[in-house]
């Protein structure tokens, strides 16, 4: 040991202190590339689940390693306290985020364990609620961690643990401008907790908002993802679904109603297109068996109006139903019911003729016209 304290005297102690440090954290990962090789070796194929466990808690399971190693070596590092005191507040620190990691990691696969019993989220409305509030939960949980976890790592220093402890005792201008300044987020927050128990709104929701129509394809913590028709997204803060009015088009089901409107001529056989239009439907595959239906809803100086009510699955059927009905509708009226197709009506009055005694003439012809057939 003499011998070896000369050879290595000129390093300075703080150096071998560091590579000690050094040298831990990387015997540590190297021990678990070795670990995870080993056990994927040995049950990767048979074991599935098991390598998605270790391939989703990789990053906490390194760092709880690097912590174990560097908590064994650090108290035999020739370390003096200017290089020991910052090591050991970086430990802390890592260790606090290290729970922090961990907590959010057992939060994100309890919710994936638990969502694999609901897969069909399109169709099924039991699955698209539990999906809704899951994701809602784990987000708002994985915030309350996030903020838990910096807050107590700043707490570690001295100063900031001053100003945190003096900033909420105090009910001065600092905590009014800090409770302003987060009150979009706490009432985001506070709306996510709302959806999540009430749910208004669900995954995959067809809604109307602000004049668009889409679904709703994420909700995170302090806003929600709608996927509009073209593939636009818009982006809404959580507390719009909570303070204005909207329409959710598969609020309970998902089946939907269309309608189709239509002006056809005061000649229009409205039976004969009723039994056309109970077959066509039937015959399509977008219609749920459900509703089928054609009135009469409205008439004007020229024309009828024909109201059908077709009903689909879900919201993007019932739009094709509807466009293949219409299609086929105006062609069965322009092929096998011309009559039917709206024209305008006009009295054409010879010149140099009476108004007042025009009808009266035009009975008079018609008379002749008949009694000479």
């Amino acid at each position: 040991m003499a011998d070896v304290d000369k050879m290595f005297g000129w390093i300075p102690s703080w150096f071998i202190g560091l590579g000690l440090v050094v040298g831990a954290i990387m015997v540590a990962l190297s021990f678990y590339r070795f670990a995870v090789w080993l056990l994927n070796r040995a049950f990767g194929t048979r074991r599935p689940l098991l390598s998605v466990f270790i391939e989703r808690t990789s990053g906490p399971a390194q760092l709880a390693l690097c912590l174990a190693a560097v908590a064994l070596v650090l108290p035999l590092a020739p370390l003096d306290d200017a290089f020991r005191t910052p090591l050991t507040r970086l430990f802390v620190v890592a260790f606090i985020a290290l729970i922090g990691w961990i907590s959010t990691r057992i939060v994100d696969m309890s919710a994936a364990r638990y969502l694999q019993n609901f897969r069909d989220v399109t169709e099924n409305f039991i699955a698209r609620k539990h999906v809704t509030q899951i994701r809602v939960f784990k987000r708002v949980i994985d915030t309350i961690i996030v903020i838990i976890t910096v807050s107590a790592a700043l707490m570690t220093f001295d100063s900031v643990r001053q100003y945190g402890v003096s900033l909420f005792a105090s009910a001065g201008a600092a905590g009014i401008i800090v409770g302003l300044a987060s009150r979009p987020l706490l009432s985001n927050l506070i709306a996510g907790l709302q959806i999540a128990i009430t749910q208004p709104i669900r995954i995959e929701d067809a809604v109307i908002i602000e004049n668009e129509w889409g679904w709703v394809e994420d909700i995170a913590a302090t806003y929600v993802v709608i996927r509009l028709w073209d593939w636009r997204r818009m982006v809404v803060p959580l507390s719009y679904f909570i303070e204005k009015p909207f329409q959710n088009w598969t609020r309970d089901t998902a089946s939907l109603i269309g309608v189709i409107a239509l002006h056809v001529d005061y000649r229009a056989d409205v039976p004969r297109i009723r039994r056309w239009l109970e077959g066509a439907v039937k015959e399509s595959k977008l219609w749920d068996g459900a509703v089928v239906n054609l009135q009469v809803i409205d008439a004007d100086s020229r024309t009828i109006e024909l109201r059908a009510l077709v009903s689909a699955r879900n919201a993007p059927q019932s739009w094709d139903l509807r466009c293949e009905i219409r299609e086929k509708l105006i062609a069965f009226i322009r092929d096998e019911m011309p009559e039917a197709l709206p024209r305008e009506r006009a009295i054409l009055i010879p010149s140099g003729g009476d108004d007042d005694d025009f009808p009266r003439r035009a009975a008079s012809e018609k008379m002749r016209a008949s009694a000479h057939n």
